[in-house]
């Protein structure tokens, strides 16, 4: 279990990678594969989870997509330039990370984990 997918894609790199990995462990990635041969209930199964793990509004606006890999490539098309955006401020900010700037180790393990995720 894990957070739906926002409207904003805030938490998109986050969700794509839980949903990946649930989508693996249900042996049903192949879903999302260009020319896959699934079956109906294969492909109704992970749309299934799919619409359950992305936001209300998103459900409604996507209403219509009956195949999980056309859903998953409108989702990544509409989301994908954040890590265009994400990445170099994280770059900057790994550049900027101090030590000294810390008040206990904790502290900059916890921002650095941050970073590496």
């Amino acid at each position: 279990k894990f957070i739906a997918l926002d409207i904003s894609g805030k938490n998109y790199l986050s969700w794509v990678l839980y949903v990946k990995l649930h989508l693996s462990a249900k042996k049903l990635r192949h879903t999302f594969e260009e020319d896959n041969t699934t079956s109906n209930e294969e492909r109704a199964t992970a749309l299934i989870f799919l619409r359950h793990h992305i936001d209300d509004d998103l459900k409604y606006e996507y209403l219509t997509v009956e195949n999980p890999l056309e859903l998953w490539q409108n989702l990544n098309d509409r989301f994908e330039h954040l890590k265009a955006v994400v990445l170099p401020k994280l770059l900057n900010d790994w550049s900027q990370l101090r030590f000294q700037d810390f008040k206990t180790v904790s502290e900059y393990n916890s921002t650095l984990f941050k970073f590496v995720s």
